[in-house]
C-alpha cells in the first residue's frame, strides 16, 4: 500500500522508503508537545513519557486512502496494548487540514472495531506537531522512548499489528493490557439501536450507559460539517431512547453522535431516504 504526500495522491515505493518524521532522526530527542484530543482531554508528551511510558504517534489526514486503510490496525494496537493505561500511549494526530468535525467523521467510518486511540484535529494542535516533526508522508508513524528519544521515525511498510509490535525496542517490556476504556473511549456509552434506516426522518435511538448522564446528539453529514446539535435531556438508567425528528435534512448519509455528560461518545451511521 502507498502513502500519500500532502498534495499528490501517492508516489513511488521508492521514494516512500525515506524516513518521513524529517526533522527527528532516529536517536534524536523530541521536544515537547502538548495537544488536545477532539474528546476535549489534554496529552502532554513529557507527561507521559515521565511516567515510562513508550509513546506512537499516528499522522494522519482524512482523505488519505492508506491512512483510511491503516487506522483500524492502529486501533487494534491501541486496544490490545491497555487502550493507553498501561506502557503505550497511542496517539492519532491530523495534519493540520481537518477540522474536530471531520476527525470525529474519520474516525467513526475508519477506525474500526476496536478502541480507538484519541484523535487530535487541526484546532486540538494536530497541525503544528505535524509540522515540528517535518511529516509530509501519511500515515507516517513514530515511536517515543521514555527518556524523548525517537526510536523510530518511520514504521513502515506495514503488514499488520505485528510490525509495531516488531518496532518496540529490544529489552522495552512493553506488554498487552486489558483495555481500561477512558475519558472518550469506547465502552462507557453505547448505541444499541438505530432505526429505521434509512428513514424518512423520524429515526428511534437506543443506547446504554455506565453512568447517569446528560446526553446530547450531534448529526454531521459526510464531509464533516455539523449540522444539528440537541439536548435529549438526563439519563438516570442504564438503558434509554429518544425519538429524533431529522425530516428536515436533506436525503443522504450522516454520523449521529451522542454525547454522555461531555465525556463519553458513541457514534452511528444514519441515512435519509425518501
Amino acid at each position: 500500500m502507498k502513502r500519500a504526500l500532502l498534495g499528490i495522491i501517492t508516489c513511488s515505493l521508492g521514494l516512500l522508503a525515506i524516513g518521513q518524521a524529517n526533522n527527528y532522526p532516529n536517536g534524536s530527542t523530541v521536544a515537547n508537545f502538548t495537544v488536545t484530543d477532539v474528546e476535549g482531554n489534554v496529552h502532554d508528551l513529557y507527561n507521559y513519557t515521565s511516567q515510562g511510558k513508550y509513546v506512537i504517534v499516528d499522522f494522519f489526514f482524512d482523505t488519505c486512502g492508506p491512512c483510511q486503510t491503516w487506522q483500524p490496525t492502529f486501533s487494534q494496537l491501541h486496544e490490545t496494548y491497555g487502550c493507553n493505561s498501561a506502557d503505550l500511549i497511542c496517539l492519532t494526530l491530523n495534519n493540520g487540514t481537518d477540522n474536530t468535525a471531520a476527525v470525529i467523521a474519520y474516525e467513526a467510518t475508519y477506525g474500526g472495531p476496536y478502541a480507538h486511540a484519541p484523535a487530535v484535529s487541526t484546532e486540538g494542535g494536530g497541525g503544528t506537531v505535524t509540522s515540528t516533526f517535518g511529516v509530509t508522508a501519511f500515515p507516517t508513524f513514530c515511536l517515543i522512548s521514555p527518556n524523548n528519544v525517537m526510536i523510530n521515525h518511520d514504521i513502515w511498510p506495514l503488514t499488520d499489528m505485528n510490525t509495531f509490535v516488531q518496532a518496540f525496542p529490544s529489552g522495552s517490556n512493553i506488554q498487552p493490557a486489558a483495555c481500561v476504556a477512558g475519558i472518550g473511549e469506547t465502552g462507557a456509552l453505547t448505541i444499541t439501536n438505530v432505526h429505521p434506516t434509512p428513514s424518512t426522518g423520524l429515526i428511534e435511538v437506543q443506547w446504554s450507559s455506565t453512568r447517569a448522564a446528560a446526553i446530547t446528539v450531534e448529526i454531521y453529514d459526510l464531509v464533516g460539517h455539523r449540522v444539528r446539535t440537541s439536548d435529549l435531556g438526563t439519563m438516570t438508567t442504564n438503558n434509554d431512547r429518544r425519538t429524533l425528528d431529522l425530516s428536515d435534512l436533506s436525503d443522504g448519509c450522516y454520523l449521529l453522535k451522542l454525547n454522555a455528560g461531555g465525556r463519553n461518545s458513541a457514534v452511528s451511521r444514519i441515512t435519509i431516504a425518501r
